[in-house]
């Protein structure tokens, strides 16, 4: 074999604290932070993302973890004492699916009931925060050496100790990363769903489902080739089972009412970019919510010409050096003059 990634010694950073736990965390600070930036970036207060993920974090850890018991209860929790067991997250064990589902169930009743805010523009806004906070907490199940494939002797195979080898494949040093793996496809996913959304091609709301139908299609060829222990339903791994159902109504939700802008609704969303404001420093000059909002250069030009004339006004014309010149009457009113006419007098 010429090379693999070799597994870390520990799976504990100076003795005390599970990197398990520490990649999730990490994982959740990166996803708030591209919230924060794309709320912003749309015009909006950034703390609004920071007050859903208050609620939708923790109830998207607690629907990760009951997702992960319920389905893994016949061949991990149903014997023995599995009280304390269901509690020790940092062995892992968080189902992304229940997460998904539980955290943006709570995002959504916080945003539209307490926050009142657009709750398809903030499904949109968050949709690739949720694949980057995944792909860096899969990194995770790296340190704890799980979520591996079946054998392999390729470049980038992950070396697994003998301790956390399948009974069947002891004599087996190198396996697929299929953690490695679904972190590589979630990152993709978030830069395709920032490109679409750039485009302003699809309807308000319709980046989410994007996004679920994107994300299960990568995990359905992920658990293709996965040797964990899991549950099975009529010879199928229940995980492959949910992931079609999930691209199913994925693409349901995605085509129903139609999934294109018009001409003229895409027109004016391109008017205002979502992309057009960018955060600044306390230094910069950007106002009070610390957004700096880039104008068109034409409308710049417009607005110094109006600011710079002495009473607020735009002077039309070409500005002269010197005196103005003197206007005089018209040759016509010379000669009315002339004839004892009088120019004011109406024909």
């Amino acid at each position: 074999m010429i090379a693999s990634i070799p597994s870390p010694s520990s799976n504990m950073l100076f003795g005390r604290i599970h990197m398990y736990g520490v990649m999730i965390a990490l994982g959740v600070l990166a996803g708030v932070w591209l919230g924060r930036r794309r709320w912003g970036q749309r015009g909006h207060d950034p703390d609004d993302m920071a007050d859903v993920a208050v609620w939708a974090v923790p109830a998207g850890l607690i629907g990760a973890r009951l997702y992960h018991v319920i389905t893994d209860w016949p061949s991990r929790y149903s014997g023995g004492r599995w009280w304390p067991d269901v509690f020790m997250i940092w062995r892992g064990g968080l189902g992304i699916p229940g997460g998904i589902v539980l955290g943006t169930a709570a995002g959504v009743i916080v945003g539209k009931y307490i926050l009142k805010l657009d709750v398809k523009e903030g499904m949109d806004t968050l949709a690739p925060s949720i694949p980057l906070a995944q792909a860096i907490g899969r990194l995770g199940n790296w340190f704890n050496q799980e979520l591996f494939g079946r054998p392999s002797n390729l470049p980038w195979a992950v070396e697994i100790d003998a301790a956390h080898r399948p009974v069947a494949f002891q004599n087996q040093a190198t396996y697929h990363p299929t953690f490695l793996y679904e972190a590589v496809w979630n990152l993709g996913v978030v830069g395709v769903l920032i490109w679409i959304d750039r485009k302003r091609v699809l309807r308000s709301g319709k980046i989410f489902p994007l996004y679920v139908g994107l994300y299960f299609a990568g995990r359905f060829w992920v658990e293709s080739i996965r040797i964990d222990n899991a549950t099975l339903i009529g010879g199928y791994r229940v995980n492959t089972l949910l992931s079609l159902g999930m691209i199913t109504l994925s693409t349901i939700w995605f085509l129903w009412g139609g999934f294109r802008r018009s001409p003229e609704d895409r027109a004016l969303a391109l008017a205002v970019p979502p992309f057009s404001r960018e955060p600044v420093g306390s230094d910069d000059i950007g106002g009070s919510d610390g957004i700096d909002v880039r104008v068109d250069s034409g409308a710049t030009d417009e607005a110094e010409a109006i600011a710079e004339s002495d009473d607020g006004v735009a002077e039309a014309g070409p500005e002269v050096d010197g005196p103005l010149p003197e206007v005089g009457a018209s040759e016509a009113d010379e000669r009315d003059v002339a004839d004892g006419i009088d120019p004011d007098q109406g024909s």
